[in-house]
């Protein structure tokens, strides 16, 4: 199982949100590159970066957002992982040619799913991971504040004829809450990558409300269900979860 430490750019700055709420932030550094290299050093296996300008549809602020990425980038060599406001295939390219490994698609997916397939095609599947994020079992989209109609299950069966290797899951209710991961949901997703098309599996990775190292022993429980791994956010800048400790229980064998 793999741990990501989630980095949230809002305006330069890495930031934790309350259900991505933007007026319910908390600051937690002006330089997220060296907040980057706290991760890192510890021997996380990825960093998960989201643009919350981007998302929102700021471009002004998002340019700050670029710009922290590419000092991260510039300082750490662990993978990176990318999303937020990247709503098209030249915003794709852009990011990959900066140097991230994989790319976070969420709103054009939901809302131009055919489009996501020829991306999928474009890209290669190892380079391009659903994010899927869930509200009362719709996909919410555009910094999460729309819903779409899609169903969040259909969606990513449509596109798992593509290819799709790669699934963020999020509950947003629990986001930013340490209430505890939804783990129950995150294996249903799970196992619908195994069973709707044996040939063309998709992995899960949890996310959203980890409360502590006993989310950490869940996810890991689970790991034989296709979940992948756990973005962790809040819980590390509040010291609720070890980062060294997880990545322990994380890459224990059996």
């Amino acid at each position: 199982m793999q741990i990501f430490a989630a980095i949230d750019l809002k305006n330069g700055q890495c930031v934790r949100l309350r259900q991505g709420d933007p007026e319910a932030k908390t600051v937690y550094g002006d330089d997220p590159a060296a907040m980057a290299e706290k991760w890192a050093d510890i021997g996380v296996d990825w960093l998960h970066v989201v643009n919350l300008d981007g998302a929102f549809g700021e471009p002004e602020k998002s340019a700050k957002n670029i710009d922290a990425l590419q000092a991260i980038l510039d300082r750490v060599t662990t993978p990176v992982q990318f999303g937020g406001g990247l709503r098209n295939p030249e915003d794709i390219a852009r990011a990959l040619d900066l140097g991230v490994s994989r790319v976070v698609i969420g709103s054009m997916a939901a809302d131009r799913p055919r489009q996501m397939l020829d991306v999928l095609g474009q890209f290669g599947p190892e380079q391009v991971v659903l994010g899927l994020d869930v509200k009362e079992g719709k996909v919410a989209t555009h910094g999460w504040r729309q819903l779409a109609e899609t169903d969040a299950l259909k969606l990513v069966q449509l596109i798992q004829t593509a290819g799709l290797t790669h699934v963020i899951y999020t509950d947003i209710s629990r986001d930013g809450m340490l209430s505890g991961i939804n783990l129950e949901a995150t294996v249903a997703l799970a196992r619908a990558g195994h069973t709707v098309d044996p040939e063309r599996r998709f992995k899960v990775i949890a996310s959203g409300g980890v409360a502590g190292i006993e989310d950490v022993q869940r996810v890991k429980a689970v790991e034989h269900e296709g979940v992948e791994g756990l973005i962790i956010g809040k819980a590390l800048y509040t010291g609720a979860v070890d980062l060294a400790e997880a990545m322990r229980i994380a890459h224990k064998e059996g």
